[in-house]
């Protein structure tokens, strides 16, 4: 197992895989939902996008400037649900609707 000086550089190895992209996300949201922290789940979005090439990559893939993701992903950002969209496609993932367990 190859050593890691940070965590950081762990979690965002780990990140640049789809699939632990996508539950580390899922997750981000559920949490969400139980606690409104808008600020983590904004948190989640940034990892990912860092883990999978930076801003500046997803910029591109989702025709918005870098200054508006930064922002839009910010601790005290509020983004648009049409930018979340963007955001999520470009990073290669929807949201989607499912039913409250019972």
């Amino acid at each position: 197992m190859k050593p890691y000086t940070q965590f950081e550089d762990w979690h965002l190895e780990k990140l640049a895989s789809p699939s632990e992209a996508r539950a580390y996300l899922q997750l981000a949201l559920e949490d969400y939902e139980n606690d409104h922290d808008t600020e983590a789940f904004l948190l989640a979005i940034r990892d990912v996008a860092k883990a999978m090439g930076g801003i500046g990559k997803l910029a591109e893939e989702t025709n918005l400037n870098r200054q508006s993701l930064y922002k839009a992903l910010s601790s005290d950002g509020n983004p648009r649900l049409d930018t979340l969209l963007a955001i999520l496609h470009g990073l290669g993932f929807r949201l989607s609707i499912t039913p409250l367990e019972n």
